[in-house]
């Protein structure tokens, strides 16, 4: 493998003709301005870890590829809105969240199924279902999946947040601190979440596939419309990154362990077992109708500043061209 965290690419450049083609109905044709690509890449998101150590974009560019790590999806959107990477992932939750809060991103690609967080709690713990949480002391990382996954949970079991005493950790903290028996439970993020249960015999007493959000590619509007020709092909490589996983189950939980500094163990747990790479990555009426089920929590929960701006953010977030350009021609292996 390849590792290439930032180099100056030296193939050749995408045409503008070939970006005039790519580009969405409403995206401007590719300026040439950028001469730097600014992506992030995180311990949940296998496709960016592959992409990245291939360096299936460096090969095939002619501008400098900077990466930035990004520890939970409220990183990456504050990355995004900072403008200091031009295309980002998240779950899918967060990103309406962020484009409700005036964060002008949007949606490219759904990379992912993962079933990423559940409720944790210590081995020895004397709760074993929601209902149970009443009271407790429980950690999440606001703004994060398994912030509206407790959410969820909680609403599923007649709770309201305000039953619950609520610590916001970032994902590492909130291991720590359910380890360390500082809280009660914790939704949980993988690797995160599997290594807490590999190594610490930490329980999930709540599991609901249903209750995670997609795995999302997010970029800069403005960035959409100026450099339509990287965005597509960073959706390529991410197209091409997850048949490489597929084709390649080992080398990409061996990669997992070693960026995660994990247990090749604890990285085919969350890999093999909690992430499902067969989804359309073509962002449309799945991933729609996911949201729409959770946009009330962010209304209930004061998250967004009005449920006419969160409702009309989800029906501009996505922009599908790229997604489709990809399945259509992308994706090929190396």
């Amino acid at each position: 493998m390849n590792r290439r965290p930032t180099t100056t690419l030296t193939v050749l450049a995408l045409s503008l003709t070939l970006t005039g083609c790519l580009a969405g109905e409403d995206a401007a044709p590719t300026t040439g301005r950028a001469d730097t690509l600014r992506l992030d890449y995180a311990h949940y998101n296998v496709a960016a870890l592959v992409v990245r150590d291939q360096g299936w974009l460096e090969e095939d560019l002619d501008v400098d590829v900077e990466w930035v790590l990004s520890e939970g999806s409220n990183k990456a959107n504050e990355n995004l809105r900072a403008r200091t990477i031009d295309i980002g992932s998240t779950a899918g939750t967060p990103a309406l969240l962020a484009r409700a809060n005036g964060t002008p991103l949007k949606v490219v690609d759904v990379y992912s199924r993962p079933e990423w967080s559940a409720i944790v709690v210590p081995a020895d713990s004397d709760i074993e279902a929601p209902a149970d949480l009443a009271g407790a002391t429980v950690a999440a990382t606001s703004g994060t999946d398994p912030y509206f996954f407790l959410l969820q949970t909680l609403d599923g079991a007649g709770i309201d947040i305000g039953d619950i005493d609520y610590a916001d950790l970032q994902h590492a903290d909130g291991r720590t601190a359910l380890e360390n028996g500082d809280v009660d439970a914790w939704a949980g993020l993988d690797p995160h979440m599997a290594a807490s249960e590999l190594e610490s015999g930490s329980r999930l007493i709540h599991r609901d596939l249903a209750l995670n959000s997609f795995g999302t590619l997010n970029a800069d509007e403005d960035f959409i419309a100026s450099e339509p020709a990287l965005v597509q092909a960073v959706v390529d490589a991410y197209e091409r990154a997850r048949s490489w996983i597929t084709d390649h189950p080992d080398a990409a939980v061996d990669l997992l362990a070693e960026e995660a500094g994990i247990d090749p163990g604890i990285a085919a747990l969350q890999l093999t077992e909690r992430t499902h790479l067969d989804n359309d990555p073509v962002p449309g009426d799945e991933l729609h109708g996911t949201l729409e089920r959770i946009l009330p929590y962010l209304v209930d929960n004061g998250l967004v500043r009005s449920e006419e701006e969160a409702t009309a953010a989800l029906e501009t977030l996505f922009d599908p061209t790229f997604a489709r350009n990809a399945a259509d021609g992308g994706g090929e292996d190396g």
